[in-house]
C-alpha cells in the first residue's frame, strides 16, 4: 500500500472536513460520524476475517491502527466538547 496515496487522500478528506458549511456543520458532523462508525464496522470484519484465517495479519494491524486513530479523534473532540461547555458555565450573567 501507498502510505504517500493515503497520507494524501486523509489529507483532503479533513481539508474538505474543515470547510465552513452553510448549514452549520450539522452535515459535516453526520458525515463525521458516518465515516466512524463504517471505520469501527471495517475493522470488526476486517477481525473477524483475521480470526477465521480469511485475511493478513498486515490488513489486520492496518485495521487496527485506523480504529485506534478513530477512537482518538473521538476522544479528543469530546473532551474539547466538554471543555467548551465547562467554559460557557463559568461565564458570568
Amino acid at each position: 500500500m501507498d502510505i504517500n496515496g493515503l497520507v494524501a487522500q486523509n489529507y483532503a478528506a479533513g481539508k474538505a472536513a474543515a470547510a465552513p458549511t452553510p448549514d452549520g456543520g450539522a452535515t459535516a458532523l453526520a458525515g463525521a460520524a458516518q465515516d466512524f462508525l463504517s471505520t469501527l464496522q471495517t475493522s470488526e470484519t476486517t477481525g473477524l476475517q483475521a480470526m477465521t484465517g480469511g485475511a493478513d495479519p498486515h490488513a489486520l494491524v492496518q485495521a487496527l491502527a485506523q480504529t485506534e486513530l478513530a477512537v482518538q479523534t473521538v476522544v479528543t473532540v469530546r473532551d474539547k466538547v466538554v471543555e467548551a461547555y465547562q467554559e460557557i458555565l463559568r461565564m458570568p450573567i
